[in-house]
């Protein structure tokens, strides 16, 4: 599968490792920078096409938000887990769902903004009042230069792989991709209830705001973990 992520923004917060692993399935362990596990928000446009580059533009294009943390399966492969991924499209849910065995979540969503600044806001469909809802408001600065980049942010960005679970057996997926092109930002506006929905209690303190404008990415078939 083809896609390209855009209009992106990062935002992590520092957890206490034993709250993440307790919501991690047997065989994948969380991964730490500087003692801590980090949880990502991560809200931004999607365009998918298949491997020949086809596209339904009103099915191929939508928003996305997922919530994820950082883990290390029993070979000691480096990848991502993610609590929940909110999609604009329900056939995107309806593909994800059957065929990764990600747990995505139809909702209602919208991106807004420009050049400086970024708007992110969902709210999941068909739960009612108490329905988990996200409300992001980020401030774009200029880019980072190469060397100007840390260990620390690679550590929450070069991520390669998907992990996910079939039955009782975890898979992953390949992400091919070149290195995010990262820019300076600012959360002007946290209002956010799917971190807590995935069972963490609320973040402590400002986030962590990277954005790109995006990359191209290849994602390859499920393949069985170790």
């Amino acid at each position: 599968m083809r896609q390209r992520w855009e209009r992106l923004t990062f935002l992590h917060w520092p957890f206490e490792p034993a709250l993440v692993q307790r919501l991690l399935p047997d065989g994948l362990a969380a991964d730490l920078f500087d003692g801590a596990a980090w949880v990502g928000l991560v809200p931004f446009f999607m365009r998918v096409a298949t491997p020949g580059g086809r596209q339904v533009p009103w099915l191929s294009r939508f928003c996305e938000t997922n919530v994820r943390t950082y883990v290390r399966d029993a070979r000691g492969r480096p990848g991502i887990w993610f609590f929940s991924l909110d999609a604009g499209r329900l056939g995107a849910v309806a593909v994800a769902r059957t065929t990764y065995r990600l747990p995505y979540f139809w909702s209602a969503m919208r991106i807004s903004g420009g050049s400086d600044e970024i708007s992110y806001r969902s709210r999941r469909r068909f739960a009612g009042r108490s329905a988990p809802a996200s409300d992001v408001r980020v401030a774009i600065g200029a880019q980072y230069a190469g060397a100007e980049l840390g260990a620390r942010d690679h550590f929450l960005t070069a991520r390669w792989i998907l992990f996910s679970m079939s039955g009782s057996k975890h898979r992953f997926a390949r992400a091919c991709h070149q290195p995010w092109p990262l820019y300076r930002a600012q959360a002007l506006r946290v209002d956010d209830g799917l971190i807590a929905a995935a069972g963490l209690p609320p973040p402590d303190g400002p986030p962590l705001v990277h954005y790109s404008p995006g990359v191209d990415v290849t994602i390859g078939r499920p393949e069985p973990g170790a």
